[in-house]
């Protein structure tokens, strides 16, 4: 068959696989960024409008829009709700943003490690990723200077706020740095924010894109970590002279998302409801967090370092010992766990081995500990096999 040339570097999402086999009832999954069942909130749908029904704007439903603009104003983002494109989730927004900026060969600059669906959808169309490493506060400011003055990306992806997978989230100090170098060199930001409300201390930093001063910006974001991930709803908002390119490629992808899942996502946005859901939200996964804490402290203590995530919904492992995790995906799951390779969120897996994200929303904390244990010994087991 006469399949397009990109076809030929089109990977296959490992998260979906380890979920779609984590499925089983008995599996304690720590493999995907799942929200808690029993967080989940009920909706009502008495009140939606026949409208809703038929066909609707592509920019996206006006309400929504008035409704997410005003928010990023409360962040500090000088928008109007005509810079807002609403989303089928935030990796569509991801799609259209590779759609606008990359050809085969183009460079992007990406975080080390970074999102791993962000980089299917990059290498997909045969982008260039040039790698800055990771610090416990944010990037690597020399590096990221280094790359700036040998290269031109066409853009920068970033997640300051609870990275994927890292937790990592952006001191002050490398906000304000990243900042003053994509304006020193006249690099678009794309910032990448889904985790930004699922927070546990009282810090609540201001986005990389309302520090920028002169370059071109891009700001995604999603209700499906806080509200419905089944609506389907994100959201981008940029700067002004992006936004006609984007809304060509939203109308060129799907016409428009889900008319109603948007308006459900407007009952809530800007509302006290949606402000006590999230503060009931944010003490859930506190416990959450601390229990997987706790249990890591007990089973993987000698195996493993980490830092305890102040928000988002992951930690991230280093092994003492490395080895290929994507090795003991199937091990694990033969004794009813799942868990997240770390290798799959870098650029050159091969080159990092010996990491491990977990998630701790999904799993029950009375559940947390048998499936660290049990994964703590499968750990253990392909490393005495190795030595």
């Amino acid at each position: 068959m006469a399949f397009s040339e990109r076809i030929s570097r089109l990977k296959s999402s490992l998260i979906r696989e380890i979920l779609a086999a984590a499925q089983r009832p008995e599996v304690m999954s720590f493999a995907g960024g799942l929200p808690a069942e029993p967080m989940l909130p009920t909706v009502d749908w008495s009140a939606m409008p026949a409208s809703v029904s038929q066909y609707g704007m592509s920019e996206g439903e006006p309400e929504l829009r008035e409704l997410i603009a005003a928010e990023a104003r409360s962040l500090g983002l000088d928008c109007e709700a005509s810079q807002v494109l609403v989303t089928c989730g935030s990796q569509q927004a991801l799609d259209l943003v590779t759609k606008l900026y990359v050809d085969p060969g183009t460079e992007i600059l990406v975080e080390s490690p970074t999102y791993l669906a962000a980089l299917q959808s990059f290498q997909l169309f045969g982008a260039q990723c040039l790698e800055v490493p990771q610090e416990a506060d944010g990037p690597n400011i020399a590096a990221l200077r280094q790359r700036l003055e040998n290269h031109k990306p066409a853009f920068a992806y970033l997640i300051p706020t609870f990275q994927n997978p890292s937790a990592v989230r952006y001191s002050e100090a490398k906000r304000d740095a990243v900042a003053a170098l994509l304006d020193e060199f006249g690099v678009t930001l794309v910032e990448d924010e889904p985790y930004r409300e699922l927070v546990f201390d009282d810090y609540k930093a201001a986005p990389i894109t309302s520090r920028l001063k002169t370059t071109g910006w891009i700001y995604t974001g999603t209700v499906s970590k806080t509200l419905l991930p089944g609506l389907r709803v994100g959201y981008l908002i940029c700067s002004k002279e992006l936004f006609p390119h984007l809304l060509r490629l939203k109308q060129a992808a799907d016409l428009h998302t889900n008319r109603i899942g948007q308006w459900q996502a407007a009952q809530w946005l800007g509302t006290e409801k949606f402000q006590r859901h999230l503060a009931e939200l944010r003490s859930f996964y506190r416990v959450r967090r601390d229990a997987m804490q706790k249990a890591l402290e007990e089973h993987f203590g000698e195996l493993a370092d980490w830092n305890m995530p102040q928000g988002g919904l992951f930690f991230w492992l280093k092994l003492k010992n490395p080895i290929d995790t994507r090795a003991l995906m199937h091990k694990a799951l033969a004794v009813d766990v799942a868990f997240m390779p770390g290798e799959a969120f870098f650029i050159d897996p091969d080159s990092n081995p010996g990491y491990m994200r977990l998630n701790f929303s999904h799993v029950a904390p009375e559940r947390l500990g048998e499936g660290l244990r049990r994964l703590a010994g499968v750990v253990r087991e392909a490393q005495a096999a190795n030595s």
